[in-house]
């Protein structure tokens, strides 16, 4: 940087620090998948630009995005019932493809015709899968330092496992708890300290890293464990999903802007903005 003139990460390079540095050690980390180490909402908006393609052709094409967005913010919250334990993959996804095509003037979709749908989300949506860039090195420079690291998902732990593996990440991130372990996801803090114990790390020394704040972070602190929030600029769902830093903070989570910022968390450097 030219001598003389400030940066604008500074202030959030050095609250990091600050936070790491009144943290217990972090003997390992445990990661969400999606929208985390796997650019999800990516793979959703090809997936989604498929569906419409499909099924909504009358669709003009400026409003596409409203797609997308209708999905991941899920206003019914069916998907974290599904979580809870109280209603099935399929009846999650059914009703969600429905309250979707309703919205936008798409067919109702019967059993088989879901079948149909599904069959074009998903294989677009697989099709779409990746790391984000900067997945594989944080998660190399971890193992390298000799800090452990695993995945918890609310998705079920063989499609995860599929998908870690079909991006990359298979043999470096296992994939140690999905929501069918207990038959419920996160926020329980069963399933926390489940993945702590398989990671084999104390849940006071485990750091838990996610993009929802309330069911990440949040969950992760309130079961023991330290918690932080990866909130991307321009990532955010909207509606329901509690998505303010200063809560936040306020409530022990670590705001983190990229996955890198988990190595200054972890003690071995700074964000790479400051560099």
């Amino acid at each position: 940087m030219t001598a003389g003139t400030s940066d604008p990460q500074a202030p959030r390079a050095d609250a990091l620090a600050a936070t790491a540095a009144g943290r217990p050690r972090i003997a390992g980390v445990l990661f969400d998948v999606d929208d985390t180490l796997v650019d999800t909402r990516g793979a959703f908006a090809d997936a989604m630009a498929e569906v419409a393609r499909v099924y909504l052709p009358h669709l003009p094409d400026e409003r596409r995005g409203e797609v997308l967005a209708t999905w991941r913010r899920d206003v019914g919250g069916h998907y974290r019932a599904y979580t809870r334990g109280e209603v099935s993959f399929r009846a999650q996804r059914m009703t969600r493809a429905n309250e979707l095509m309703a919205a936008f003037g798409g067919p109702e979709l019967d059993d088989a015709g879901f079948d149909a749908w599904d069959g074009v989300f998903e294989s677009a949506f697989a099709e779409a899968w990746r790391a984000f860039p900067e997945a594989a090195d944080v998660v190399d420079a971890l193992l390298a330092a000799g800090v452990p690291v695993g995945a918890l998902s609310n998705a079920a732990t063989d499609y995860q496992v599929h998908k870690l593996g079909a991006v990359g990440l298979g043999e470096r991130v296992p994939m140690l708890v999905g929501v069918d372990v207990f038959g419920v996801g996160k926020p329980d803090p069963r399933v926390f300290l489940e993945a702590a114990r398989r990671l084999g790390t104390a849940p006071a020394e485990t750091l838990y890293v996610g993009d929802e704040l309330d069911i990440d972070a949040g969950g992760a602190v309130r079961a023991g464990l330290l918690g932080a929030w990866l909130d991307r600029p321009g990532a955010r769902r909207g509606g329901a999903h509690p998505e303010d830093p200063e809560v936040a903070r306020a409530a022990g989570v670590a705001v983190l802007t990229t996955l890198e910022d988990v190595l200054v968390l972890v003690g071995l450097g700074e964000p790479a903005a400051r560099v």
